[in-house]
């Protein structure tokens, strides 16, 4: 790929992202706290789930929530919404399945997240 090329994203949506933020500074901004958010939260609710705690996870799962409309293609928004809607009645095995679905999404989020951080970097 050029250099001068950005990456090209399955789940990040940064045209999405300019329509809600309006401008390039930010957006970057607000992707490194998202990139940092994504890389603390996702092992933590991994770890929560394992516990059992939905309380927990559904805590989680409500701030993944809030910054998907965002950032994100519609199929992980929807995707996000539906396992935290799950996460407000359903039983640990249950939602530790769904969420099983949802994680492989979440962690390729973050990955094109730090590729589109590091094409922003000066060479």
């Amino acid at each position: 790929m050029p250099s001068n090329q950005a990456p090209t994203h399955l789940y990040l949506s940064i045209e999405r992202a300019m329509e809600f933020i309006g401008d390039t500074r930010g957006i970057l901004s607000l992707l490194k706290t998202l990139e940092q958010t994504l890389s603390e939260d996702l092992p933590r609710l991994q770890a929560l789930l394992e516990k059992g705690d939905v309380h927990g996870a559904y805590r989680i799962l409500h701030q993944l929530k809030g910054f998907t409309p965002v950032f994100c293609v519609d199929s992980l928004v929807e995707h996000v919404v539906r396992v935290e809607e799950m996460s407000k009645h359903a039983d640990a095995a249950e939602l530790s399945v769904a969420y099983s679905l949802l994680a492989p999404q979440l962690e390729a989020l973050r990955q094109e997240v730090l590729a589109h951080l590091a094409h922003q970097k000066p060479a």
